[in-house]
């Protein structure tokens, strides 16, 4: 039996919910949703998932004033997602690694004090690819 490249496969249901609860900025929820799908994943699509748990987990540490936490997730998150490839079940990686690291440039900038004052538009977003033609 070949092993199914987990990066080709379409989103499962689960990782589908996980993207919406993000977007909706229910991070502590995509967190629970991730890391049932994390436990027992290996390789690449262990990274992928990891890295977007510790984006969303690093977002809710924002939200709740933990300027230290928000900041080593965000740049352990996106550490892990540079070790996947730049689209993983149609989420576009690359660009997830590239908010997450430019929201932490902006918190780092405005500092501990100001963190509220970030720009909503600079607070990641998963997005999806559009998916191939059957054919």
């Amino acid at each position: 039996m070949s092993m199914v490249d987990q990066c080709e496969i379409s989103p499962s249901g689960k990782l589908l919910q996980a993207l919406g609860e993000f977007n909706r900025r229910d991070w502590f929820e995509c967190h629970e949703t991730l890391e049932d799908l994390w436990v027992g994943s290996k390789g690449e699509i262990r990274s992928f998932y990891q890295g977007v748990l510790q984006i969303a987990v690093a977002l809710h540490h924002w939200r709740n004033g933990n300027f230290g936490g928000a900041l080593s997730l965000l740049a352990s998150g996106a550490d892990y997602l540079e070790r996947v490839r730049p689209v993983c079940q149609r989420i576009e990686v690359a660009s997830l690694a590239r908010e997450a690291l430019r929201c932490r440039e902006e918190l780092q900038r405005l500092g501990s004090g100001r963190m509220g004052e970030l720009d909503p538009i600079l607070i990641p977003l998963m997005r999806l690819t559009p998916a191939e033609p059957q054919g």
